[in-house]
């Protein structure tokens, strides 16, 4: 972001304030309510790779993993931008003097890369009639759920979460932005046989990161060398995108995310959860969990042997 418009955003911010509101009953940011009929209506094309999650689910992970396989592991090339530029947010709608994921998408060259929280049954239609690739990661609720307090917390674009129990509680009610985690998951999940979804767990790109490379580079039809393939595993770890000011949100000014809070790139562990979750909190959402998940052939780790 240039000088100008960082002085821009900085005057803007002065007077933001967070609202929300609903879209089929959906909780969403208030600016992506208000043009919701455009985002709704985004023409994807063709050859769109689509990288969709519930929030903090390892989405910017996976943005510089798939942008790194077109790259075919060239790091420059990958550095050309910060994450929030070469991979549009087509629903966020930023102050106006930041472009929009919609405006972003519009300036670039195919094969684009873009990004979704979307349930599935808000996901603009177009994606489904060009028959675009969608790369869908999941990550277990109870380290989601964790990740996502802290977001709230340094981010000025959400409302301030309370204390944790609170969040808790309307986490596990779905009353948060993005909604319901259950209703995120299956949908996506219960998607897969009729559209080109990789679906891929977080817990399994911590244990094995190569093999999950592979697993993204055939989906998008693509044959890297091993040589390729290790750059892009080392400049996608969690240590090389933290240190990474086009991966880690270090250009994003403090108005907007502030890092002195909480980081952006916090822990990218599995199990972070036990340091936060009481024993009760522990059995209510494992009741919970058992009574929205059971039959439905989808099945998560929280901890990793």
């Amino acid at each position: 972001m240039n000088p100008a418009m960082m002085e821009e955003l900085a005057k803007e911010m002065e007077n933001f304030q967070v609202t929300m509101g609903h879209i089929e009953g959906v909780p969403l940011p208030g600016p992506t309510c208000d043009e919701w009929d455009t985002i709704y209506n985004f023409q994807a094309r063709e050859d769109d790779i689509l990288i969709a999650t519930y929030p903090k689910s390892g989405t910017t992970w996976m943005q510089e993993i798939v942008d790194l396989i077109l790259q075919e592991g060239d790091v420059q090339k990958s550095m050309r931008a910060p994450c929030f530029i070469k991979v549009p947010f087509i629903e966020m709608i930023p102050p106006k003097s930041m472009p929009s994921g919609l405006e972003l998408a519009k300036t670039m060259k195919s094969p684009r890369i873009l990004k979704t929280h979307l349930p599935i049954n808000l996901l603009p239609p177009s994606f489904w009639e060009k028959n675009a690739k969608v790369v869908y990661v999941a990550r277990n609720a109870k380290d989601c759920m964790v990740s996502y307090y802290y977001f709230h917390k340094m981010n000025t674009f959400l409302l301030d979460p309370g204390t944790w129990d609170n969040f808790f509680s309307e986490f596990l009610s779905g009353d948060v932005p993005w909604g319901s985690w259950f209703d995120h998951v299956l949908g996506w999940w219960k998607a897969m046989d009729k559209h080109q979804i990789l679906f891929i767990f977080y817990e399994d790109m911590i244990e094995d990161p190569m093999w999950e490379i592979r697993k993204v580079m055939k989906f998008l039809g693509k044959d890297l060398s091993d040589e390729a393939l290790e750059n892009v595993k080392y400049h996608s770890s969690f240590q090389a995108m933290k240190e990474n000011p086009m991966t880690n949100n270090s250009t994003v000014p403090n108005s907007i995310m502030d890092d002195t809070i909480s980081p952006f790139m916090r822990k990218g562990i599995v199990g972070d959860w036990k340091t936060h979750f009481s024993v009760t909190q522990n059995f209510i959402f494992d009741e919970e969990y058992k009574k929205k998940m059971e039959g439905s052939g989808l099945n998560f780790r929280t901890e990793l042997r």
